[in-house]
């Protein structure tokens, strides 16, 4: 592996929002080098956003088939690579370079469909290549106190887990890029709203709790006119931990921008992030005063970039995964942080199936692990 791992990227060209936040994100602690590219769906588009980049004309490809065969050809190939295409582009990248013995960084969810999802697994398993799925608001390092709080002890047994994610982008009529294919399902499978921002809070719950849900009842409603996926989902969940939760993701919320919310509340203390307010976090023992956390008081023990009192948001959030991944395969530790990877995704794709079946079904709970 070199000193700093040389990074591909499929997908994440002109146009698109994910792929420049991800090359931010590589590039925050100096541990990756992007060298590569097949940036977008035809040839001269991948020629225009990869010039548009500074990437070697030599390796700006028109698609990801001749850029996995062509890296591997070099002694200087790629060492890894990101996926930053629609939900339904996910899953023959991901193929083709792990195939190719390339580590992959894939966005959520995993693929478009859970079928897809468990043949991955057995890919990557068979491939002894590494993956990261870009979860990306488990690397808040407030986030990260949360888990350690809840894996102390100092919660107690864990009784209520409520999430939430709401923005209000999808309000009326909106015609863009990112909504086309966000609402389509042959490019974003089943799910609308629970699939796009559903999953993240989904697994900020099962992050923080160390628990999944072994079951749930979903109303999932479709408020814009003539669409095919949800925008707003009401969902109420039992975790196999013995936990109550309730996650209401919405993308017609006007008047929210970007509302991820976590509540987790044990039989001796509860603990609140709020995504906005990052550097913070509300901790209260049963019987005590409301505490407020943050990433310099006393008794933090997570790592910061800057100096307290400075926030840490998205960007810096996102890099943490990319910071830790290098470690992993630089072989410098392990995985303290609990990165996700293919189990996440698969869990995700559970999730999403579920609360569409029962959905459909009226809200008839419906089992995770069938």
């Amino acid at each position: 592996m070199s000193v700093r791992i040389r990074l591909g990227m499929v997908g994440g060209g002109a146009g698109s929002f994910i792929g420049p936040v991800h090359r931010i994100a590589s590039r925050i602690d100096d541990r990756f080098e992007l060298v590569a590219g097949a940036l977008a769906s035809n040839e001269e588009g991948a020629l225009v956003s990869g010039r548009a980049i500074g990437l070697a004309e030599d390796r700006i490809y028109p698609d990801f088939r001749h850029m996995a065969a062509e890296e591997a050809k070099r002694s200087d190939g790629i060492e890894a690579v990101v996926i930053a295409t629609p939900n339904h582009l996910h899953m023959e990248p991901c193929r083709h370079f792990l195939e190719k013995g390339v580590h992959v960084i894939c966005d959520k969810p995993v693929t478009s469909t859970l079928e897809d999802a468990l043949e991955l697994e057995k890919i990557i398993a068979t491939s002894g290549c590494k993956f990261l799925l870009t979860h990306n608001y488990s690397g808040y390092p407030m986030v990260r106190e949360a888990r350690r709080l809840v894996q102390s002890g100092a919660l107690g047994d864990i009784l209520l887990i409520n999430m939430e994610y709401f923005q209000g982008w999808l309000a009326g009529e909106v015609c863009n890029k990112q909504a086309e294919w966000r609402l389509d399902p042959e490019r974003s499978g089943r799910g609308g709203c629970v699939a796009d921002i559903g999953t993240h809070a989904y697994h900020l719950g099962c992050y923080v709790t160390g628990s999944r849900a072994a079951e749930l009842s979903a109303d999932l409603h479709t408020f814009g006119e003539g669409r095919q996926l949800d925008d707003n989902a009401h969902i109420k969940l039992r975790f196999e931990n013995g936990a109550k939760g309730l996650l209401w993701a919405s993308q017609v919320a006007i008047g929210y921008e970007n509302g991820i919310r976590l509540r987790v509340v044990g039989d001796k203390a509860g603990l609140e992030f709020f995504q906005e307010d990052p550097n913070k976090l509300w901790f209260t023992r049963v019987g005590e005063a409301k505490q407020m956390l943050t990433t310099g008081g006393p008794g933090f023990e997570g790592t910061i970039r800057v100096p307290a009192g400075h926030p840490e948001g998205f960007f810096e959030a996102f890099a943490n995964l990319y910071d830790g991944f290098a470690d992993i395969l630089q072989g410098k530790k392990g995985d303290p942080a609990g990165l996700p990877g293919i189990e996440s995704g698969i869990e995700g794709l559970k999730f999403i199936t579920a609360a569409v079946n029962s959905s459909q079904a009226n809200g008839a709970w419906q089992a995770l692990r069938e």
